[in-house]
């Protein structure tokens, strides 16, 4: 039986480039989908797969992002004081207890696989998440639950996959499938980016991904891919020799909110999702359209 995955590394060091001048000061995890920052839906998504240890991979000036998962005493006695307990319990359920988070800051922006890197000696030898927050999942069990819940079963490393328009393949790590069953792909191979006449498959992995430690056995040789960065897809794929690979095609709806577009596509989703402002929602954005 696979070993129990408790902790959860989020890549969040990114500048946010796109969502300028919105994140000249703020990061762009904290900026809200609906009402409540986009890295707070990924910790959420997290805490209901059991994931108890968070490893933030940040950068300098981004302390906003621990901040809202610290304990705020003076804003949670001021609300008390005013019996204004709804929004306390907001607040308070979106602390992280103490102990519970660990902030570790990438020196450079050098890929996804050195930002996974950087949180090696947190993670230690155990099974570990990965979430990119700019990836949201609105489905009916959490994303990050499937992928634990699979890898309970298979073990090794279990990624999210979708498939996507062949002409989309170099905007993702691609499989090259071994099997597939309709759900679970067991993958011979991965390419990173690979042009659509290259690609060997239309399945991506997406920001979710469960992995077995011996993944950092690649990242510590640093070796450089694809726009000269050190790619996590990469090093994955010099493992699957030695460590079985899945792509989970999960129950749910990814919408990409590091696009403008994506980001407004989430928010929508999201509040349409909730049962209190759908019915408001739905004749605005009908007469919106009707404009």
């Amino acid at each position: 039986m696979a070993q129990r995955v408790r902790k959860a590394v989020l890549p969040v060091a990114g500048l946010g480039t796109r969502f300028l001048p919105a994140t000249k000061v703020i990061p762009k995890e904290m900026i809200p989908v609906v009402d409540k920052p986009v890295v707070q839906y990924a910790v959420e998504e997290a805490r209901a797969a059991g994931i108890e240890e968070f490893i933030f991979v940040s950068a300098e000036g981004k302390d906003a992002i621990a901040a809202h998962f610290s304990a705020q005493a003076v804003l949670e006695a001021s609300l008390e004081a005013k019996n204004k307990m709804a929004e306390l319990k907001l607040v308070r359920d979106a602390s992280l207890p103490s102990g519970h988070m660990k902030v570790v800051i990438q020196g450079e922006p050098l890929g996804l696989g050195h930002a996974v890197w950087c949180a090696k000696d947190l993670v230690g030898r155990e099974p570990f998440a990965v979430i990119l927050p700019d990836d949201m999942v609105l489905s009916q069990t959490a994303c990050m639950k499937q992928l634990i819940d699979a890898h309970a079963k298979v073990g090794g490393h279990v990624v999210a996959v979708e498939d996507v328009p062949r002409d989309q393949t170099s905007r993702y790590g691609i499989l090259d499938v071994a099997s597939d069953d309709g759900r679970l792909a067991a993958a011979r191979g991965l390419v990173e980016k690979p042009q659509p006449e290259k690609a060997p498959s239309t399945l991506a992995i997406i920001g979710r991904y469960v992995l077995d430690h011996s993944v950092f056995d690649e990242l510590d040789k640093h070796t450089r891919g694809a726009g000269n960065e050190i790619q996590l897809t990469d090093a994955l794929n010099k493992t699957i020799s030695r460590t079985p690979f899945h792509g989970l095609r999960f129950e749910g709806k990814r919408y990409d909110c590091g696009t403008r577009v994506g980001f407004i596509e989430a928010n929508v989703a999201f509040a349409l999702a909730n049962p209190e402002l759908a019915p408001r929602l739905k004749p605005l954005l009908a007469r919106l359209m009707n404009s």
